[in-house]
């Protein structure tokens, strides 16, 4: 019931907030109605994070000898992820705009007792085409096997902006940057998984891809644009990738399998300058997950042998979920995959060294 009350206040002083702000009427009543399917299916995330609580865990196994790499991994979910895997003594690759955060994120797990695994780090804007390739290029060059690419670094709300590629900000940060580095280093994580050790690409998503739709028309949202219609349309782009590359990979017979993941409805820097932190600071903390809950379904997406054969499936508190109806249809997902390829100019997915990453 309180949780519920607090929601029904939150969605009230949005709703006034928004029409205050004296943006056209249709703009004002699409926004309203995305801030009240947000808060549907944020609400319905706490219940079942809160239900569920038990569930949400998962086992570390010695992985000695085995890679991951994460994208964003100096902070957050993040950085509680890099963390476990150092206690399976993985070698963990981190991509990330700051290095030196990344680097010091060795010394306080070493710190904190964790005496296993270790790190390396690369310089990454993930929003950057330049930055992606030459990233790719560095961890290729040393790291001829990848066990696990994690696509995790992400951006939330906020103005729009575009990348120095043309491209809207969430759209390239969480799906369309992570989309470039699993092509160019396919064959790494192709080189690593055998029969019964599947190499596994998983990308961190959300529930917000349960409202989401893909604007083709206008990618970039620039004839109308709503933040929060934004992210759930690269929330959703990534379970689409998911899903279509998983059934590349088995019509291929590739050791490869992917994973979508949502954490949870976790307390992050992600959700700083949000009408939820500036109306109701309380309930973040209160109600939502840590960090460190909220990395376990990714780790457990990485490493669990219960998930071994079971990709192209959405892990929510380690449990397999169903995901939306969008997300599930093969066409969207086809459609998506060639637009995608045809904005980055890749000829054919998985083969970058063959066309040289780019159609002429």
């Amino acid at each position: 019931m309180f949780l519920l009350i607090g929601c029904a206040i939150i969605i009230i002083v949005t709703i006034v907030a928004i029409w205050r702000s004296k943006k056209p009427v249709r703009l004002i009543l699409a926004e309203a109605k995305y801030e009240l399917m947000y808060n549907a299916v944020g609400s319905r995330g706490i219940i079942e994070d809160m239900l569920m609580r038990s569930k949400n865990k998962t086992e570390l196994p010695v992985l000695t000898g085995r890679t991951a790499l994460i994208t964003g991994g100096a902070r957050g979910i993040g950085a509680e992820v890099v963390r476990m895997l150092l206690k399976c003594d993985v070698h963990v690759i981190i991509g990330c705009r700051n290095p030196q955060a990344a680097e010091q994120l060795l010394q306080k797990c070493r710190d904190g007792g964790v005496a296993t695994g270790d790190i390396t780090v690369y310089k990454l804007d993930i929003s950057s085409i330049e930055s992606v390739k030459g990233f790719a290029k560095a961890v290729a060059d040393k790291h001829p096997k990848l066990h696990y690419l994690i696509n995790n670094a992400g951006i939330m709300f906020g103005p729009y902006i575009e990348s120095r590629d043309g491209f809207e900000s969430q759209f390239s940060t969480n799906y369309l940057g992570h989309f470039l580095l699993a092509h160019l280093l396919f064959p790494q994580i192709c080189a690593a998984g055998t029969e019964t050790a599947r190499a596994r690409i998983v990308s961190v998503s959300s529930c917000a891809h349960l409202v989401g739709e893909i604007n083709f028309e206008d990618i970039n949202n620039r004839h109308r644009y709503i933040s929060a219609e934004a992210y759930a349309q690269s929330k959703l782009a990534q379970v689409l990738f998911t899903n279509y590359v998983e059934g590349l990979c088995r019509k291929e017979s590739l050791p490869v399998q992917l994973h979508s993941v949502h954490p949870g409805i976790v307390n992050t820097e992600l959700f700083d300058g949000t009408h939820l932190k500036n109306l109701a600071p309380w309930m973040p903390s209160l109600m939502f997950k840590t960090p460190e809950q909220g990395a376990i379904p990714i780790v457990h997406a990485c490493v669990s042998p219960r998930l071994e054969g079971r990709g192209g499936t959405y892990i929510h508190n380690c449990r397999i979920f169903s995901t939306s109806d969008n997300a599930k249809s093969a066409d969207l997902q086809e459609k998506l995959f060639d637009f995608t390829k045809d904005l980055l100019k890749i000829e054919e997915f998985g083969r970058p060294h063959e066309n040289n990453n780019q159609k002429d």
